[in-house]
């Protein structure tokens, strides 16, 4: 019988991230197929679960600015290869709940740091879709340090969910599982998050 990966295997797997900002997963091709091999202990099941959501992940907790990427994503896999036999669900679900358990290991992170997190650049997405070219290149035309400043001044929902929309590339269904909310409370911070951004924006004559 196979056995599973070890977790020091999944560390290293999880060590030497790359720095991004949105790389969204892909739909796997036999999604059930896959988790059930890798519950069975498949490292190249596995392996094939962990590479389709470890750079969107490694995204979120530098947007949320986690310091030690490599060692919270280690954590998040590590969470993810010991739960598996606890897991039901379709890719999307699983999708949710990978971003749930980054979402309490940055919780538990800020908790040891105990002080507050540094917010890095990001685009912004106002439908719920993909994320418009316009605002990317407005929010790139103002410079990183302006970025931080302007997301600075929303409140902690806010930016949770636009994190969540857009960095981790989730649903309003799938960001409502993570944070515990209705779908219609996070689509009203996301509305209100982008709608006093653009105030800001706009009157700084950056071209959309």
């Amino acid at each position: 019988m196979r056995r599973r990966p070890s977790p020091s295997s999944v560390r290293d797997r999880s060590a030497h991230v790359p720095s991004v900002v949105v790389h969204p997963g892909r739909v796997l091709d036999d999604f059930d197929r896959v988790l059930a091999q890798a519950r069975r202990g498949s490292p190249e099941a596995f392996q094939s679960l962990h590479g389709d959501l470890v750079r969107p992940v490694a995204a979120y907790l530098r947007n949320k600015g986690v310091t030690e990427i490599e060692d919270v994503t280690s954590d998040v896999f590590l969470a993810v290869f010991t739960g598996l036999d606890g897991f039901t669900g379709s890719q999307a679900a699983f999708r949710s709940w990978v971003f749930t358990i980054a979402h309490h290991r940055i919780a538990d992170h800020w908790r040891r740091e105990a002080r507050a997190p540094a917010l890095v650049e990001l685009t912004l997405d106002d439908d719920g879709g993909t994320t418009p070219a316009a605002e990317h290149h407005a929010l790139d035309a103002l410079g990183t340090a302006r970025v931080h400043e302007l997301l600075d001044t929303l409140t902690p929902d806010q930016r949770e969910v636009l994190l969540l929309r857009i960095v981790a590339d989730l649903s309003l269904e799938q960001t409502a599982e993570v944070l515990g909310k209705p779908a219609g409370a996070v689509k009203s911070l996301q509305h209100r998050g982008l709608a006093a951004l653009r105030k800001i924006v706009e009157p700084e004559g950056v071209s959309r």
